[in-house]
Protein backbone atom coordinates (compact mmCIF):
# COMPACT_ATOMS: atom_id res chain seq x y z
CA UNK A 1 0.00 0.00 0.00
CA UNK A 2 1.40 3.67 -0.92
CA UNK A 3 1.14 6.03 2.05
CA UNK A 4 0.05 9.78 2.54
CA UNK A 5 3.62 9.89 2.65
CA UNK A 6 4.63 8.16 0.07
CA UNK A 7 2.45 9.56 -2.08
CA UNK A 8 3.97 13.17 -1.31
CA UNK A 9 7.54 12.06 -2.05
CA UNK A 10 6.29 10.40 -4.86
CA UNK A 11 5.28 13.64 -6.51
CA UNK A 12 8.21 15.60 -5.52
CA UNK A 13 10.41 13.13 -7.01
CA UNK A 14 7.99 13.05 -10.03
CA UNK A 15 8.25 16.50 -10.88
CA UNK A 16 12.04 17.25 -10.04
CA UNK A 17 12.60 14.32 -12.78
CA UNK A 18 10.45 16.08 -15.04
CA UNK A 19 11.57 19.34 -14.70
CA UNK A 20 15.33 18.17 -15.03
CA UNK A 21 14.99 16.19 -18.29
CA UNK A 22 13.04 19.11 -19.65
CA UNK A 23 16.15 21.50 -18.88
CA UNK A 24 18.46 18.81 -20.30
CA UNK A 25 20.18 18.63 -16.79
CA UNK A 26 22.36 15.20 -15.91
CA UNK A 27 22.22 14.31 -11.70
CA UNK A 28 25.95 15.99 -11.75
CA UNK A 29 24.21 19.02 -13.03
CA UNK A 30 21.56 19.62 -11.02
CA UNK A 31 23.43 18.26 -7.98
CA UNK A 32 25.98 21.21 -8.57
CA UNK A 33 23.58 23.90 -9.23
CA UNK A 34 21.46 22.98 -6.12
CA UNK A 35 24.39 22.53 -3.96
CA UNK A 36 23.37 18.71 -3.54
CA UNK A 37 25.35 15.19 -3.58
CA UNK A 38 24.21 12.72 -6.66
CA UNK A 39 22.81 10.33 -4.25
CA UNK A 40 20.67 12.85 -2.75
CA UNK A 41 19.19 13.97 -5.82
CA UNK A 42 18.46 10.00 -6.62
CA UNK A 43 16.88 9.65 -3.78
CA UNK A 44 14.69 12.40 -4.64
CA UNK A 45 13.96 11.62 -7.76
CA UNK A 46 12.55 7.39 -6.41
CA UNK A 47 10.59 8.86 -3.99
CA UNK A 48 12.79 8.17 -1.38
CA UNK A 49 13.38 11.10 0.14
CA UNK A 50 11.82 14.54 0.66
CA UNK A 51 14.26 17.79 1.19
CA UNK A 52 13.63 20.61 4.24
CA UNK A 53 12.51 23.68 3.36
CA UNK A 54 16.67 25.14 2.05
CA UNK A 55 16.78 22.31 -0.45
CA UNK A 56 13.33 23.24 -1.84
CA UNK A 57 14.23 26.25 -2.45
CA UNK A 58 17.61 25.28 -4.17
CA UNK A 59 15.72 22.86 -6.45
CA UNK A 60 13.31 25.22 -7.54
CA UNK A 61 15.64 28.11 -8.61
CA UNK A 62 17.73 25.40 -10.33
CA UNK A 63 14.71 24.23 -12.25
CA UNK A 64 13.08 27.51 -12.99
CA UNK A 65 9.86 27.30 -10.46
CA UNK A 66 8.51 28.71 -7.74
CA UNK A 67 8.75 26.92 -4.09
CA UNK A 68 4.89 26.17 -4.19
CA UNK A 69 4.93 24.46 -7.62
CA UNK A 70 7.25 21.72 -6.11
CA UNK A 71 4.88 21.10 -3.04
CA UNK A 72 1.84 21.60 -4.08
CA UNK A 73 -0.33 18.98 -6.29
CA UNK A 74 -0.97 20.96 -9.43
CA UNK A 75 1.24 20.06 -12.14
CA UNK A 76 1.39 20.61 -16.19
CA UNK A 77 -0.99 18.78 -18.49
CA UNK A 78 1.42 15.70 -18.90
CA UNK A 79 2.10 15.02 -14.81
CA UNK A 80 -1.28 16.03 -13.21
CA UNK A 81 -2.99 13.13 -14.63
CA UNK A 82 -0.33 10.73 -12.64
CA UNK A 83 -0.46 12.99 -9.58
CA UNK A 84 -4.02 12.79 -9.72
CA UNK A 85 -3.54 8.33 -9.91
CA UNK A 86 -1.24 8.36 -7.29
CA UNK A 87 -3.83 10.56 -4.64
CA UNK A 88 -6.63 8.30 -6.11
CA UNK A 89 -8.55 5.25 -4.01
CA UNK A 90 -7.46 3.26 -7.14
CA UNK A 91 -4.06 3.19 -6.72
CA UNK A 92 -4.10 1.84 -3.34
CA UNK A 93 -6.13 -0.95 -4.55
CA UNK A 94 -3.56 -2.42 -6.17
CA UNK A 95 -0.89 -4.28 -3.94
CA UNK A 96 1.59 -3.48 -5.57
CA UNK A 97 4.28 -4.69 -2.86
CA UNK A 98 3.16 -8.17 -3.03
CA UNK A 99 4.08 -8.02 -6.66
CA UNK A 100 7.55 -6.44 -6.26
CA UNK A 101 6.52 -3.20 -7.00
CA UNK A 102 8.36 -0.68 -5.11
CA UNK A 103 7.07 3.01 -4.80
CA UNK A 104 10.36 3.76 -6.52
CA UNK A 105 9.67 1.17 -9.19
CA UNK A 106 6.43 2.84 -9.84
CA UNK A 107 7.12 6.34 -10.43
CA UNK A 108 10.60 5.17 -12.77
CA UNK A 109 7.59 3.36 -14.71
CA UNK A 110 5.25 6.43 -14.49
CA UNK A 111 7.82 8.76 -15.14
CA UNK A 112 9.61 7.02 -18.12
CA UNK A 113 6.32 6.54 -20.13
CA UNK A 114 4.11 9.00 -18.74
CA UNK A 115 1.27 9.13 -21.43
CA UNK A 116 1.16 5.80 -21.89
CA UNK A 117 0.56 4.49 -18.75
CA UNK A 118 -1.48 7.06 -17.82
CA UNK A 119 -4.00 6.35 -20.65
CA UNK A 120 -3.80 2.79 -19.37
CA UNK A 121 -4.68 3.09 -15.69
CA UNK A 122 -7.21 5.60 -16.79
CA UNK A 123 -8.65 3.13 -19.04
CA UNK A 124 -8.73 0.84 -15.75
CA UNK A 125 -10.28 3.60 -13.92
CA UNK A 126 -13.44 4.60 -16.88
CA UNK A 127 -13.62 0.41 -16.23
CA UNK A 128 -13.81 0.46 -12.89
CA UNK A 129 -16.27 3.18 -12.68
CA UNK A 130 -18.67 2.17 -15.48
CA UNK A 131 -18.98 -1.11 -14.00
CA UNK A 132 -19.30 0.09 -10.20
CA UNK A 133 -15.73 -1.87 -9.35
CA UNK A 134 -15.47 -1.33 -5.37
CA UNK A 135 -12.20 -1.39 -4.10
CA UNK A 136 -12.22 -4.55 -2.50
CA UNK A 137 -13.57 -6.10 -6.00
CA UNK A 138 -9.89 -4.89 -6.79
CA UNK A 139 -8.80 -6.65 -3.88
CA UNK A 140 -10.30 -10.09 -4.68
CA UNK A 141 -8.55 -9.99 -8.32
CA UNK A 142 -5.63 -8.74 -6.80
CA UNK A 143 -6.03 -11.94 -4.36
CA UNK A 144 -6.47 -14.01 -7.66
CA UNK A 145 -3.72 -13.31 -9.45
CA UNK A 146 -1.39 -13.53 -5.96
CA UNK A 147 -2.61 -16.89 -6.06
CA UNK A 148 -2.00 -17.63 -9.75
CA UNK A 149 1.52 -16.62 -9.31
CA UNK A 150 2.09 -19.04 -6.55
CA UNK A 151 0.11 -21.84 -8.59
CA UNK A 152 -2.54 -21.70 -5.10
CA UNK A 153 0.31 -23.04 -2.94
CA UNK A 154 2.21 -21.85 -0.56
CA UNK A 155 4.91 -23.77 1.17
CA UNK A 156 5.66 -21.51 3.85
CA UNK A 157 2.23 -22.37 5.33
CA UNK A 158 2.55 -25.60 4.83
CA UNK A 159 5.62 -25.77 6.83
CA UNK A 160 4.05 -23.71 9.64
CA UNK A 161 0.95 -26.01 9.57
CA UNK A 162 3.94 -29.36 10.00
CA UNK A 163 5.23 -27.04 12.92
CA UNK A 164 1.98 -26.43 14.33
CA UNK A 165 1.09 -30.10 14.36
CA UNK A 166 4.35 -31.33 16.01
CA UNK A 167 4.28 -28.41 19.12
CA UNK A 168 0.75 -29.69 19.57
CA UNK A 169 0.83 -32.94 19.22
CA UNK A 170 -1.68 -33.80 16.04
CA UNK A 171 0.49 -35.42 13.86
CA UNK A 172 -1.52 -38.73 14.13
CA UNK A 173 -4.81 -37.58 13.83
CA UNK A 174 -7.19 -37.62 10.97
CA UNK A 175 -9.70 -36.65 11.03
CA UNK A 176 -8.87 -34.09 13.47
CA UNK A 177 -11.46 -33.42 16.46
CA UNK A 178 -13.09 -30.38 17.47
CA UNK A 179 -12.25 -31.08 21.05
CA UNK A 180 -8.38 -30.88 19.98
CA UNK A 181 -8.52 -28.18 18.29
CA UNK A 182 -10.58 -26.05 21.16
CA UNK A 183 -8.20 -27.22 23.30
CA UNK A 184 -5.24 -26.16 21.39
CA UNK A 185 -7.12 -22.64 21.48
CA UNK A 186 -7.54 -22.87 25.54
CA UNK A 187 -3.65 -23.64 25.83
CA UNK A 188 -3.08 -20.32 23.66
CA UNK A 189 -5.64 -17.99 26.07
CA UNK A 190 -8.48 -18.22 23.81
CA UNK A 191 -11.70 -19.12 24.80
CA UNK A 192 -14.79 -20.31 22.37
CA UNK A 193 -18.44 -19.20 23.48
CA UNK A 194 -20.97 -21.07 21.21
CA UNK A 195 -24.14 -19.43 23.20
CA UNK A 196 -23.92 -15.60 23.34
CA UNK A 197 -23.57 -14.98 19.25
CA UNK A 198 -27.13 -16.73 19.29
CA UNK A 199 -29.15 -14.79 20.99
CA UNK A 200 -28.27 -11.65 18.89
CA UNK A 201 -30.83 -11.66 16.30
CA UNK A 202 -28.55 -8.85 14.31
CA UNK A 203 -26.00 -11.29 14.11
CA UNK A 204 -27.87 -14.19 12.43
CA UNK A 205 -25.94 -13.46 9.12
CA UNK A 206 -22.43 -14.01 10.77
CA UNK A 207 -21.03 -17.53 11.90
CA UNK A 208 -18.20 -16.50 14.22
CA UNK A 209 -16.85 -13.42 15.34
CA UNK A 210 -13.50 -12.84 17.56
CA UNK A 211 -12.94 -10.63 20.12
CA UNK A 212 -9.58 -9.50 20.63
CA UNK A 213 -10.78 -7.48 23.65
CA UNK A 214 -11.45 -10.42 25.28
CA UNK A 215 -10.21 -13.11 23.42
CA UNK A 216 -12.87 -15.30 22.76
CA UNK A 217 -13.96 -17.08 19.76
CA UNK A 218 -18.14 -16.37 19.39
CA UNK A 219 -19.78 -19.27 17.32
CA UNK A 220 -22.90 -19.09 16.25
CA UNK A 221 -25.57 -21.64 15.72
CA UNK A 222 -26.82 -23.51 12.99
CA UNK A 223 -23.61 -24.64 12.33
CA UNK A 224 -22.51 -28.15 10.93
CA UNK A 225 -19.49 -29.78 12.37
CA UNK A 226 -17.52 -29.55 9.58
CA UNK A 227 -18.02 -26.09 9.49
CA UNK A 228 -17.50 -25.15 13.20
CA UNK A 229 -14.00 -27.09 12.60
CA UNK A 230 -13.06 -25.46 10.42
CA UNK A 231 -13.66 -21.84 12.16
CA UNK A 232 -11.43 -23.32 15.05
CA UNK A 233 -8.52 -24.38 12.54
CA UNK A 234 -8.98 -20.57 11.11
CA UNK A 235 -8.98 -19.17 14.39
CA UNK A 236 -5.83 -21.27 14.67
CA UNK A 237 -4.03 -19.78 11.69
CA UNK A 238 -4.41 -16.81 12.37
CA UNK A 239 -3.17 -17.08 15.85
CA UNK A 240 -0.36 -19.08 15.16
CA UNK A 241 0.56 -17.44 11.82
CA UNK A 242 0.66 -14.17 14.03
CA UNK A 243 -1.74 -12.67 11.39
CA UNK A 244 -2.92 -8.93 13.21
CA UNK A 245 -4.52 -7.25 10.34
CA UNK A 246 -7.21 -9.52 9.51
CA UNK A 247 -11.02 -9.66 9.83
CA UNK A 248 -12.90 -10.78 13.07
CA UNK A 249 -16.51 -11.86 11.47
CA UNK A 250 -17.25 -14.83 9.69
CA UNK A 251 -18.48 -14.29 6.52
CA UNK A 252 -15.98 -11.35 6.16
CA UNK A 253 -18.53 -8.53 5.06
CA UNK A 254 -16.05 -5.58 3.96
CA UNK A 255 -11.51 -6.00 3.62
CA UNK A 256 -10.50 -2.52 4.43
CA UNK A 257 -7.20 -3.50 2.82
CA UNK A 258 -5.35 -6.02 0.85
CA UNK A 259 -3.10 -7.20 3.31
CA UNK A 260 -6.67 -7.84 5.28
CA UNK A 261 -8.11 -9.82 2.54
CA UNK A 262 -4.40 -11.74 2.05
CA UNK A 263 -4.19 -12.53 6.00
CA UNK A 264 -7.64 -13.99 5.97
CA UNK A 265 -6.63 -15.98 2.76
CA UNK A 266 -3.76 -17.00 4.69
CA UNK A 267 -5.06 -18.23 7.65
CA UNK A 268 -8.23 -20.41 5.88
CA UNK A 269 -5.38 -22.21 4.11
CA UNK A 270 -3.84 -22.95 6.82
CA UNK A 271 -7.29 -24.02 8.50
CA UNK A 272 -7.96 -26.44 5.62
CA UNK A 273 -4.00 -27.70 5.23
CA UNK A 274 -4.61 -28.32 9.05
CA UNK A 275 -7.82 -30.51 8.56
CA UNK A 276 -6.27 -32.07 5.40
CA UNK A 277 -2.45 -32.68 6.12
CA UNK A 278 -0.63 -32.67 2.86
CA UNK A 279 1.26 -36.02 3.12
CA UNK A 280 -1.96 -38.00 4.01
CA UNK A 281 -3.80 -36.19 1.31
CA UNK A 282 -1.19 -36.22 -1.17
CA UNK A 283 -1.53 -40.57 -0.96
CA UNK A 284 -5.26 -40.68 -1.00
CA UNK A 285 -5.37 -38.54 -3.78
CA UNK A 286 -3.36 -40.52 -5.59
CA UNK A 287 -5.73 -43.52 -4.56
CA UNK A 288 -8.37 -41.51 -6.15
CA UNK A 289 -7.23 -40.59 -9.37
CA UNK A 290 -5.41 -43.92 -10.28
CA UNK A 291 -8.19 -45.38 -11.55
CA UNK A 292 -9.58 -46.20 -14.46
CA UNK A 293 -12.95 -45.77 -13.98
CA UNK A 294 -15.16 -42.77 -12.64
CA UNK A 295 -16.20 -43.42 -9.46
CA UNK A 296 -18.29 -41.19 -7.27
CA UNK A 297 -18.17 -42.66 -4.52
CA UNK A 298 -14.08 -42.23 -3.82
CA UNK A 299 -14.62 -38.54 -3.59
CA UNK A 300 -17.42 -39.12 -1.14
CA UNK A 301 -15.32 -41.12 0.86
CA UNK A 302 -12.55 -38.47 0.93
CA UNK A 303 -14.57 -35.88 2.10
CA UNK A 304 -15.68 -38.52 4.80
CA UNK A 305 -12.18 -39.31 5.23
CA UNK A 306 -11.50 -35.67 6.46
CA UNK A 307 -14.69 -34.84 8.04
CA UNK A 308 -14.47 -31.87 5.72
CA UNK A 309 -17.32 -29.56 3.42
CA UNK A 310 -17.10 -30.11 -0.37
CA UNK A 311 -15.80 -26.21 -0.96
CA UNK A 312 -12.71 -27.57 1.24
CA UNK A 313 -12.33 -30.40 0.00
CA UNK A 314 -12.02 -29.03 -3.09
CA UNK A 315 -10.12 -25.96 -2.33
CA UNK A 316 -7.70 -28.27 -1.01
CA UNK A 317 -7.24 -30.01 -4.40
CA UNK A 318 -6.16 -26.75 -6.08
CA UNK A 319 -3.26 -26.76 -3.68
CA UNK A 320 -2.22 -30.07 -4.39
CA UNK A 321 -3.28 -30.80 -7.93
CA UNK A 322 -0.21 -28.02 -9.15
CA UNK A 323 2.01 -28.57 -6.95
CA UNK A 324 2.25 -32.66 -6.69
CA UNK A 325 0.35 -33.97 -10.01
CA UNK A 326 1.82 -31.46 -12.46
CA UNK A 327 -2.04 -30.47 -12.84
CA UNK A 328 -1.62 -26.73 -13.50
CA UNK A 329 -4.40 -25.54 -15.81
CA UNK A 330 -7.13 -25.62 -14.01
CA UNK A 331 -10.44 -23.50 -12.51
CA UNK A 332 -12.10 -23.60 -9.60
CA UNK A 333 -15.88 -22.18 -9.00
CA UNK A 334 -18.28 -21.63 -6.62
CA UNK A 335 -21.63 -21.05 -7.80
CA UNK A 336 -25.01 -20.69 -5.78
CA UNK A 337 -28.44 -21.06 -7.67
CA UNK A 338 -32.28 -20.55 -7.19
CA UNK A 339 -34.10 -22.66 -9.22
CA UNK A 340 -37.62 -20.46 -8.68
CA UNK A 341 -35.87 -17.52 -10.27
CA UNK A 342 -33.75 -19.33 -12.10
CA UNK A 343 -30.85 -17.43 -11.18
CA UNK A 344 -27.44 -18.49 -10.93
CA UNK A 345 -24.62 -16.73 -9.46
CA UNK A 346 -20.89 -17.14 -9.13
CA UNK A 347 -19.91 -16.33 -6.11
CA UNK A 348 -15.91 -17.14 -6.22
CA UNK A 349 -13.49 -18.50 -9.01
CA UNK A 350 -9.97 -19.21 -9.34
CA UNK A 351 -8.19 -19.60 -12.58
CA UNK A 352 -4.59 -21.19 -12.65
CA UNK A 353 -2.06 -21.02 -15.64
CA UNK A 354 -4.49 -18.93 -17.77
CA UNK A 355 -7.68 -17.73 -18.04
CA UNK A 356 -10.23 -20.58 -18.70
CA UNK A 357 -13.47 -20.98 -19.64
CA UNK A 358 -15.97 -20.41 -17.46
CA UNK A 359 -15.35 -17.35 -16.19
CA UNK A 360 -17.31 -14.69 -14.21
CA UNK A 361 -19.46 -12.09 -15.90
CA UNK A 362 -20.53 -9.10 -14.73
CA UNK A 363 -23.32 -7.81 -17.38
CA UNK A 364 -25.49 -9.75 -15.81
CA UNK A 365 -26.03 -12.46 -18.22
CA UNK A 366 -27.24 -15.87 -17.87
CA UNK A 367 -24.66 -18.79 -17.20
CA UNK A 368 -24.37 -21.71 -19.41
CA UNK A 369 -26.91 -24.13 -18.48
CA UNK A 370 -25.51 -26.87 -19.62
CA UNK A 371 -22.44 -26.09 -17.02
CA UNK A 372 -22.06 -29.53 -14.21
CA UNK A 373 -21.78 -26.78 -11.61
CA UNK A 374 -25.89 -25.71 -12.67
CA UNK A 375 -27.17 -28.88 -13.69
CA UNK A 376 -25.84 -30.69 -10.61
CA UNK A 377 -27.91 -27.68 -8.52
CA UNK A 378 -30.62 -28.28 -10.36
CA UNK A 379 -30.33 -31.97 -9.56
CA UNK A 380 -29.56 -31.05 -5.50
CA UNK A 381 -33.23 -28.68 -6.05
CA UNK A 382 -35.64 -31.28 -7.34
CA UNK A 383 -34.17 -33.91 -4.75
CA UNK A 384 -34.98 -31.41 -1.92
CA UNK A 385 -38.08 -30.18 -3.24
CA UNK A 386 -39.35 -34.49 -3.65
CA UNK A 387 -37.60 -34.53 -0.03
CA UNK A 388 -34.76 -37.75 -1.22
CA UNK A 389 -32.18 -35.36 -0.06
CA UNK A 390 -29.67 -36.94 1.98
CA UNK A 391 -26.45 -36.30 1.12
CA UNK A 392 -24.07 -33.62 -1.06
CA UNK A 393 -24.37 -34.61 -5.29
CA UNK A 394 -21.66 -35.43 -6.72
CA UNK A 395 -21.50 -34.96 -10.58
CA UNK A 396 -18.81 -35.42 -13.57
CA UNK A 397 -19.16 -34.21 -17.38
CA UNK A 398 -16.24 -33.45 -20.30
CA UNK A 399 -17.05 -29.79 -21.11
CA UNK A 400 -16.39 -29.18 -24.62
CA UNK A 401 -16.61 -25.78 -25.49
CA UNK A 402 -18.84 -24.55 -28.65
CA UNK A 403 -15.90 -23.87 -31.78
CA UNK A 404 -13.12 -24.89 -29.44
CA UNK A 405 -10.35 -27.48 -28.86
CA UNK A 406 -10.81 -26.95 -25.24
CA UNK A 407 -12.07 -29.74 -22.86
CA UNK A 408 -12.23 -30.09 -19.46
CA UNK A 409 -13.33 -32.62 -16.78
CA UNK A 410 -14.94 -31.05 -14.22
CA UNK A 411 -16.31 -32.09 -10.73
CA UNK A 412 -18.68 -30.78 -9.40
CA UNK A 413 -20.41 -31.51 -5.79
CA UNK A 414 -23.91 -29.35 -4.96
CA UNK A 415 -26.12 -29.33 -1.76
CA UNK A 416 -28.88 -27.18 -0.34
CA UNK A 417 -27.64 -24.26 1.57
CA UNK A 418 -30.23 -25.57 4.17
CA UNK A 419 -32.73 -27.85 3.71
CA UNK A 420 -35.52 -25.30 3.98
CA UNK A 421 -34.27 -22.93 1.15
CA UNK A 422 -34.90 -23.25 -2.18
CA UNK A 423 -31.01 -22.27 -2.45
CA UNK A 424 -28.40 -24.52 -3.35
CA UNK A 425 -24.40 -24.03 -3.76
CA UNK A 426 -22.01 -26.12 -6.14
CA UNK A 427 -18.53 -26.05 -6.27
CA UNK A 428 -16.75 -27.21 -9.14
CA UNK A 429 -13.07 -28.04 -10.27
CA UNK A 430 -12.22 -28.02 -13.91
CA UNK A 431 -9.42 -29.49 -15.38
CA UNK A 432 -7.89 -29.21 -18.82
CA UNK A 433 -7.78 -32.22 -20.85
CA UNK A 434 -4.36 -33.04 -22.15
CA UNK A 435 -1.25 -35.64 -22.14
CA UNK A 436 -0.58 -34.96 -18.35
CA UNK A 437 -3.72 -34.90 -16.72
CA UNK A 438 -4.97 -38.20 -19.26
CA UNK A 439 -1.54 -39.89 -17.67
CA UNK A 440 -2.50 -38.96 -14.34
CA UNK A 441 -6.16 -39.35 -14.58
CA UNK A 442 -6.73 -42.45 -16.57
CA UNK A 443 -10.43 -42.35 -15.86
CA UNK A 444 -10.75 -39.56 -18.04
CA UNK A 445 -10.65 -42.05 -20.90
CA UNK A 446 -14.20 -43.75 -19.08
CA UNK A 447 -17.17 -43.38 -21.81
CA UNK A 448 -19.71 -43.47 -19.04
CA UNK A 449 -18.69 -39.71 -18.41
CA UNK A 450 -21.03 -37.22 -20.25
CA UNK A 451 -19.36 -35.41 -23.29
CA UNK A 452 -21.40 -31.99 -23.47
CA UNK A 453 -20.95 -29.05 -25.87
CA UNK A 454 -21.13 -26.23 -23.46
CA UNK A 455 -20.53 -22.29 -23.81
CA UNK A 456 -20.08 -19.46 -21.23
CA UNK A 457 -23.36 -17.25 -21.04
CA UNK A 458 -26.44 -18.04 -23.10
CA UNK A 459 -26.40 -14.34 -24.98
CA UNK A 460 -22.99 -15.34 -26.61
CA UNK A 461 -23.86 -18.84 -27.43
CA UNK A 462 -23.88 -19.87 -31.15
CA UNK A 463 -25.96 -23.48 -30.27
CA UNK A 464 -28.91 -23.50 -32.45
CA UNK A 465 -30.72 -26.69 -30.77
CA UNK A 466 -29.71 -26.12 -27.39
CA UNK A 467 -32.73 -27.08 -24.67
CA UNK A 468 -30.87 -25.67 -21.86
CA UNK A 469 -31.05 -22.24 -23.16
CA UNK A 470 -32.39 -19.67 -20.79
CA UNK A 471 -31.80 -16.43 -22.76
CA UNK A 472 -31.70 -15.45 -26.44
CA UNK A 473 -28.47 -15.11 -28.08
CA UNK A 474 -28.19 -11.34 -28.39
CA UNK A 475 -24.55 -11.14 -28.83
CA UNK A 476 -24.32 -13.16 -31.87
CA UNK A 477 -28.19 -11.80 -33.32
CA UNK A 478 -25.95 -8.03 -33.22
CA UNK A 479 -22.95 -9.91 -34.48
CA UNK A 480 -24.55 -11.17 -37.49
CA UNK A 481 -26.42 -7.85 -37.98
CA UNK A 482 -23.27 -6.21 -38.29
CA UNK A 483 -21.77 -8.87 -40.57
CA UNK A 484 -24.47 -8.40 -42.93
CA UNK A 485 -24.10 -4.36 -42.65
CA UNK A 486 -20.49 -5.14 -43.70
CA UNK A 487 -21.46 -7.54 -46.46
CA UNK A 488 -23.72 -4.89 -48.06
CA UNK A 489 -21.73 -1.68 -48.46
CA UNK A 490 -19.75 -3.00 -51.14
CA UNK A 491 -22.86 -3.60 -53.07
CA UNK A 492 -23.09 0.61 -52.55
CA UNK A 493 -19.68 0.54 -54.79
CA UNK A 494 -21.24 -1.04 -58.00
Amino acid sequence: MISGNDSIRLIFGLKVKSLRQEKGLSYQQLADQAGLSISYVHDIETGKKFPKADKIIALAKTLGVDYDYLVSLRANKKLQPIIDLINSDFINAVPWEHFGLSPASLLDLFSNTPDKVTAFISTLLKISRSYQLSKESFYQSALRSYQDLNNNYFEEIEQAVAAFKTQYDLQEQTPVVSAKLEAVLGNMGIKVNRKKMAGIEALQALRSYYSTRNKVLFLNKGLSQTQEKFLLARELGFQFLALTERPYETVSRRSESFDMMLNNFKASYFGVALLMPEGNFIDDVKRVLSQHKWNARSFTELMSAYDVTPEMMMQRLTNILPKHFGIENLFFLRMNGNIATDRFEMTKELHLSQLHNPYANALHEHYCHRWVSIKSIKRVAALVKAKKYRSPLIDVQISQYWQTHNRYVCFSIAKPISLNSADAVSVTIGLLIDQNLIHAMPFVNDAAIPVVTVHTTCERCGITDCLERAAIPEVIIQMETEARKDAALPLLEQ
